[in-house]
């Protein structure tokens, strides 16, 4: 599968085959080639995506202060979302890496998360702006209609606020277990409340692909189960 492969599952007829070439080459590879990477496309890419995102969702969401509209686009676009889109449409199959990265266990996270946005700069750059916006809709409309408006609370923050407002005492998150892949980790987070005495309130669990995510969780366990 190649570059090419992934833009027929998008209809586009390419124009000019170098700029998805790029978007589909790791630093890695074009170190070891003396060939373009993707980082130039990628920066286009990330900027034309925050302002369709933007517009998509203040347009959809009339209703939603700036604040909500921030955290909902942050987190469309955040990593893990750009990587699973770019898993969903096989990217990791056309990405050129070095050996290197290749003997790492493939493309992570990261380079997936970089590869979408380049290849959203390719196709505005090779297709213009109203096919790129088109694109866009057609990968991001259900995500955005079926948005889970959970996501746009900070539980973290929430918890602390409500615990610390009757008790004394830190709140501190740890991680219990950490199961699979370098590429699909699972991590499963604790949080407790450790009191003046020293003693400790177990207050909630929650697992997610990165501890930010498990913290989230587990904060929304402990405030489900009126933790305090």
């Amino acid at each position: 599968m190649n570059f090419r492969d992934i833009a027929e599952q998008f209809n586009i007829n390419i124009n000019d085959p170098q700029l998805f070439l790029d978007a589909f080459t790791h630093s890695s590879y074009s170190n070891e080639k003396k060939c373009n990477d993707y980082e130039k496309i990628e920066f286009i890419g990330d900027g034309v995506l925050d302002l369709i995102i933007a517009d998509l969702t203040y347009h959809a969401y009339p209703s939603l202060r700036q604040g909500e509209l921030t955290k909902m686009r942050s987190f469309l676009v955040c990593s893990a979302s750009l990587a699973n889109y770019a898993r969903k449409y096989h990217f990791e199959k056309a990405i050129r890496i070095g050996q290197g990265e290749l003997h790492a266990g493939g493309p992570n996270q990261k380079i997936l998360e970089d590869v979408f946005e380049a290849f959203i700069g390719a196709v505005y750059l090779d297709q213009g702006f109203d096919f790129v916006k088109q694109l866009i809709i057609n990968v991001f409309e259900d995500d955005i209609k079926n948005f889970n408006f959970d996501n746009l609370t900070d539980y973290k923050s929430k918890l602390q606020e409500d615990l610390q407002s009757n008790h004394r005492g830190n709140i501190v998150y740890h991680v219990i277990s950490e199961k699979g892949t370098a590429q699909d980790k699972m991590f499963t987070v604790e949080v407790k409340m450790i009191l003046e005495d020293k003693s400790e309130i177990r207050l909630g669990q929650g697992s997610g692909k990165n501890k930010k995510i498990a913290e989230e969780n587990a904060a929304k366990d402990a405030i489900s189960k009126k933790a305090g």
